[in-house]
């Protein structure tokens, strides 16, 4: 309770996924219904926005690349404004709300006056464009290891990776918002070591029905972009576990694996 009598709200950062609907958790949806408020992302998917009833008030505090209707101080006062005053909080955000969503910083502000905000997972972006794409993030004898990487820079200032450790030829690699930052992607893991032919997967749109994937090669990549991103989501996949193979051809690479 506080001063005024009024219990505390209940906040839940929901997972919405990568945009199909299909793909919301069975919890997310459960949570959507039960709710009295919903504060969500501009990369929320239509389908998913339309699931929420209509008695429940919904909040757009949507963030995308250079059009930001919200910052995110004030998302966290709106969060805390809405618990302050007993309601049922949602804060959904697209993909999973613990993958480069900010998660912590609107946990962090509901903690101080005395709410713990609870996390509902959601299907990452990376995950969703590997299954479109019939491929797997990870390959016995070619990919030992993933990474995840935000190609986000503010404004003006260069994006300050450690490519050494990217340019790992046993690994894939996902970069999230990667389509300003695809040529800087291409000129740095080439000048620490990956080669040129490393295949390369272009992804906007995940999951939805406009979505586009395009396979190229590193060396590639900032003129595939720019054939197919325009100004839309863009993930970017990197590494040998991408390249398309057949059936016969992963069978072999896994019995190589075993030698």
């Amino acid at each position: 309770m506080h001063e005024d009598g009024i219990g505390l709200g209940e906040v839940w950062l929901v997972g919405a996924g990568p945009g199909d609907p299909d793909l919301l958790t069975r919890k997310a949806e459960r949570l959507l219904r039960a709710a009295s408020v919903v504060f969500y992302d501009a990369l929320v998917g239509e389908g998913v926005l339309a699931l929420i009833p209509d008695h429940v008030r919904k909040v757009p505090v949507g963030k995308r690349s250079g059009r930001h209707s919200k910052d995110q101080g004030t998302i966290d006062a709106l969060l805390v404004e809405a618990a302050l005053a007993g309601e049922r909080v949602v804060r959904l955000k697209g993909g999973d709300p613990s993958m480069f969503g900010r998660s912590m910083e609107e946990m962090a502000a509901l903690a101080e006056i005395g709410v713990r905000a609870r996390i509902c997972p959601g299907v990452t972006a990376a995950s969703a464009a590997a299954a479109s794409a019939g491929i797997s993030l990870s390959l016995r004898g070619l990919a030992r290891r993933v990474q995840f990487v935000t190609a986000h820079a503010r404004a003006g200032e260069p994006l300050d990776l450690d490519w050494a450790q990217l340019a790992d030829p046993a690994c894939t690699t996902a970069f999230y918002m990667g389509r300003s930052a695809a040529n800087d992607i291409s000129r740095n893991l080439i000048a620490h070591g990956l080669d040129p032919k490393t295949p390369v997967l272009i992804a906007c749109d995940v999951s939805l029905a406009t979505e586009r994937c395009l396979r190229t090669r590193l060396d590639l990549l900032p003129l595939a972009v720019q054939t197919v991103a325009e100004n839309k989501p863009t993930l970017i996949l990197v590494g040998e576990a991408v390249r398309q193979n057949d059936a016969a051809e992963i069978a072999q690479i896994a019995a190589q694996a075993h030698r």
